[in-house]
């Protein structure tokens, strides 16, 4: 744990490095997520697991903050969460209708505690699909209940990760996966709410976007399939048109664009799309009308006139769509410079030398929220608790700060005899060149307001 002992001169000469010094990463020219993940250390991929995703710990961290952000948008819109298994019965999927118009995607699994004689005979009661979506089981949680037309909409959302056999030759990083997770959500409502939720959807997705400063926003229209899809084509008509009308009064006419038979095989959709740093697109959200799937599964509530025979309207939602590829769209946005609220490495301590290091310890528990010890009490529920990291290593000031700009950081601060004296500490955020002498709580004040302003 041997600490530079080269003298404080070089405490400016180490927060200038890291405020001015442009690294070949800034000016060369746009990288793919895969390179800046890499160099980050956010997520890996192993053949064992084709298609899936091992977040490493600092990805986690931004996966997290990525959930975290949405559950507190959805509660602001009156969304319910519910947690659902990953595997159900075929004849689920049979009754949904995805077992004949999507099985192709979908994994099967069978138990082993069975014979051939009796999987043969019974091939209902022992084969699994694992679950592509959610909307199936959310139908199943609105049935178990009587429901009146007080309660509608009821909105629920899951984000219970997904499985999708993409063909072995489509898999492609984080945008093209076999499992992953969504901010999957369903509101069941009657005919004249869903005018109001898909005004409501979309005023979310672009209130989403703006906060990670994505404003290029593409909206399209996608109609009945021609082979495959499920109900009537009246019914799928009344749909599209409503669809239409919403894009009309809200992106505007001539703002969108038709994917005719782009569809779901249960209902049309309004699909999002976004363009990454290499202008190449990618949906991400979804709006999708359906009134096949609450008639499949005989979805039932009580209206004003007392009969329980009224059906709802299912809309399913996604704002970030597969967090996966959210997450891979934020990697070529951001180009690896995370703003302060969803920064996996959120501020350094750089100690001069090794008697300052206790002093750093002190700041990284009070910055990271762990003023206590483990050992004597229960963390809180909720507070405020940042990526604070110390650099002890016996390497220069300057090759510390290197390390800071290469990892992505956004604050660096700097102890030396100085400091400790006057009880403050040298803040420098990566995008500023202004030096701040801060107290600690100042310091902390500031990341909370920071992490409460989404910068």
């Amino acid at each position: 744990m041997l600490i530079s002992r080269r003298g404080p001169r070089l405490l400016s000469q180490g927060i200038y490095r890291f405020l001015s010094t442009k690294t070949k990463e800034a000016e060369s020219s746009t990288q793919s997520n895969h390179v800046i993940s890499s160099k980050q250390l956010l997520y890996t991929t192993d053949p064992t697991s084709p298609g899936s995703i091992f977040f490493l710990p600092h990805g986690t961290r931004i996966l997290n903050k990525l959930i975290q952000f949405m559950k507190n948008q959805q509660t602001k819109y009156g969304f319910q969460e519910v947690v659902t298994p990953l595997i159900f019965k075929t004849k689920l999927w049979k009754k949904s209708g995805h077992w004949d118009n999507y099985k192709d995607d979908m994994f099967k699994v069978v138990g082993n505690d069975i014979t051939k004689e009796e999987y043969t005979d019974n091939i209902e009661e022992h084969e699994y699909g694992l679950k592509p979506m959610n909307c199936p089981s959310h139908c199943m949680i609105f049935a178990k209940f009587d429901r009146s037309y007080q309660e509608l909409p009821v909105r629920y959302s899951d984000f219970s990760s997904l499985h999708r056999n993409e063909a072995s030759g489509a898999l492609s990083g984080l945008t093209r996966v076999r499992r992953f997770h969504q901010d999957d959500g369903h509101i069941f409502c009657s005919m004249d709410q869903i005018d109001g939720e898909i005004k409501n959807t979309l005023e979310l997705i672009k209130d989403t976007y703006n906060v990670f400063g994505i404003n290029e926003i593409e909206f399209y229209l996608s109609t009945r399939p021609e082979d495959k899809f499920i109900g009537e084509i009246e019914t799928w008509d009344i749909a599209e048109s409503q669809l239409k009308n919403v894009l009309n009064s809200t992106a505007g006419e001539g703002n969108w664009a038709t994917r005719e038979g782009d569809g779901a095989f249960y209902g049309p959709k309004i699909d999002v799309l976004l363009k990454d740093a290499f202008n190449k697109k990618h949906q991400v959200g979804t709006i999708q009308l359906d009134f096949q799937l609450p008639n499949r599964f005989e979805l039932k509530y009580v209206g004003e006139d007392g009969k329980r025979d009224h059906q709802p309207i299912l809309v399913h939602r996604a704002v970030f769509g597969s967090l996966e590829r959210f997450f891979a769209i934020l990697l070529d946005h951001y180009q690896g410079k995370w703003p302060f609220w969803i920064n996996p490495r959120q501020a350094l301590i750089v100690p001069i030398n090794e008697s300052h290091v206790p002093v750093a310890e002190e700041l990284q528990k009070k910055l990271s929220g762990n003023i206590v010890s483990c050992d004597n009490a229960i963390a809180p529920l909720t507070g405020f608790n940042f990526h604070v990291d110390i650099d002890k290593r016996g390497e220069t000031v300057g090759a510390r700060t290197k390390d800071a700009i290469q990892k992505g950081y956004s604050y660096l601060i700097m102890i030396g005899d100085k400091d400790i004296a006057n009880g403050t500490f040298a803040v420098r955020s990566r995008d500023d060149r202004k030096i701040k002498n801060m107290t600690s709580d100042e310091i902390y004040k500031m990341f909370i307001a920071l992490e409460q302003s989404y910068k």
